[in-house]
């Protein structure tokens, strides 16, 4: 994933880049720009990033004039002192509106929005090319067919940033039932196969990845140890330290293989596991 970071204030860019490589360690920092006028030229120049990290006010005036001087198809997370401007800050392709001293937590949950809403518009741009195709594939205009972010409809752009998640319907032998999120313990992918797995030992094949999932459940209250697993607070019991400073995690319901931490990663779970 790869970030452009508009901030005016150095200690506050730098707490902000560490805070994101925690937050999603796989980040790259292409630029960290402290002026609107920095930033339009940046923009103009580079393909647009994956996600746009910036503070309402810059050196030369609010980060906002960028979004009604250009064309910018990248979701952004804003941070800000002030909550004055988030109306402005939604029609800017806003992701997330945070309120400084930003929250590794907040931080992940925007994140987890940004990946949410990227894969609705990858989804819906591969739909209309199919539509396209449909209308003649003679059709010189169907070779070039594209559609830019910014035409998304509104009702699938709320879709990404709806409430947390709170029940799953799982299927019990012919049965569906409701069952709620607090009774999982943790989501274990293997072989493109997400399985829940609730507090009571019960287990559940769900119809999401765990990317999507990462999306819909509530950050506070879900961490995702590594590429295979998320996990929710109460099952995550113990930290074991392991070789290379890895952690090795002990989950309640126990999983059959252990479940290691990575060493980047591990800042970020303590973190979590604070609070």
């Amino acid at each position: 994933m790869t970030v452009l970071l508009l901030e005016d204030e150095y200690p506050a860019a730098e707490r902000l880049q560490r805070l994101l490589l925690q937050a999603a360690p796989e980040a790259q920092v292409l630029a960290v720009l402290d002026t609107v006028a920095g930033a339009l030229a940046w923009l103009a120049t580079h393909a647009a990033p994956d996600l746009i990290l910036s503070d309402i006010q810059l050196a030369d005036g609010l980060s906002l004039e960028i979004w009604e001087q250009a064309v910018v198809p990248s979701p952004v997370i804003f941070t800000t002192a002030f909550d004055a401007y988030a109306i402005r800050a939604f029609q800017a392709h806003s992701v997330a509106y945070l309120l400084k001293p930003v929250k590794l937590a907040e931080l992940q949950a925007a994140i987890a929005k940004c990946h949410a809403m990227r894969d609705i518009w990858l989804n819906e741009e591969l739909r209309m090319r199919n539509e396209a195709l449909k209308v003649g594939p003679n059709n010189p205009a169907n070779a070039s067919f594209f559609i830019p972010h910014s035409s998304l409809s509104i009702e699938r752009m709320l879709e990404a940033l709806r409430p947390y998640k709170t029940r799953f319907l799982v299927r019990q032998g012919e049965q569906l039932l409701p069952l709620p999120v607090a009774d999982a313990a943790w989501f274990l992918s293997r072989n493109e196969t997400v399985t829940l797995v609730a507090t009571d030992g019960r287990r559940f094949v769900l119809d999401y990845t765990l990317e999507q999932l990462e999306g819909l459940l509530d950050p506070a209250r879900f961490f995702r140890l590594n590429r295979q697993l998320i996990a929710q607070l109460p099952a995550v019991r113990r930290l074991h330290p392991h070789f290379g400073g890895k952690l090795l995690v002990e989950l309640h319901p126990a999983p059959a293989e252990e479940i290691l931490v990575s060493r980047e990663k591990a800042p970020a779970l303590k973190a979590w596991l604070e609070g």
